[in-house]
């Protein structure tokens, strides 16, 4: 995966920074903490500058995530119900719980795509709320801009004061990205085992 980012990074430079990110978001396994923190490496090297680099990786972000935006607001709120119905046990959900939440996201929408900008997976995920709850585009891509712009930079900067050294930090980072989709699959698995529809 490293020598992935690697490449596209060579290979396209700023512009490889923008295509990794916005694929980042599109298929979250391929982890934008690796791609920001080599990012940073290239800038101590003399390679890239900061502020390009920050602002092309969000850029690339926000149209990462607009596409999941997009995909909500085509299916909408409406059209969504029968697949709740349909597929209810597999989602953990009823349609109460999907009302409960549009109602939520209505008034608390905006905070909550900037916040979740900080959280791993949940990240890209809650963009698709947002477009079937209809969030205003331009709100939906200041928010997610705001906080990606944050995120990223923090990502940018460990980077660059790692250093060279940031090679190393991938040994770790693998293991742990595959350690905590492990922990997401076997919590979905005991709640789907262990969720029950209202009134039973």
């Amino acid at each position: 995966m490293t020598e992935f980012i690697l490449n596209g990074i060579a290979w396209g430079g700023y512009i490889g920074i923008f295509l990794l990110m916005a694929l980042e978001n599109i298929i979250p396994p391929i982890p934008s903490e690796v791609i920001m923190g080599l990012g940073g490496m290239a800038v101590a090297r003399g390679d890239m500058a900061m502020v390009p680099l920050v602002l092309w990786g969000t850029a690339g972000t926000t149209a990462g995530n607009y596409v999941w935006y997009h995909i909500g607001r085509h299916v909408g709120y409406t059209r969504f119900r029968p697949f709740v119905e349909r597929h209810g046990r597999w989602l953990t959900m009823e349609w109460e719980d999907v009302e409960a939440l549009h109602r939520f996201f209505v008034r608390r929408g905006g905070w909550v795509v900037f916040v979740f900008r900080f959280m791993p997976t949940f990240r890209t995920i809650i963009s698709l709320p947002a477009g079937i709850t209809c969030m205003p585009v331009w709100r939906f891509l200041v928010w997610t801009f705001a906080g990606s712009l944050i995120w990223n930079s923090i990502l940018a900067g460990a980077g660059l004061y790692l250093g060279a050294r940031f090679a190393e930090l991938d040994h770790y980072v693998g293991p742990l990205a595959v350690a905590i989709m492990v922990l997401i699959v076997i919590a979905y698995i005991w709640r789907v085992a262990t969720w029950k529809p209202r009134g039973r």
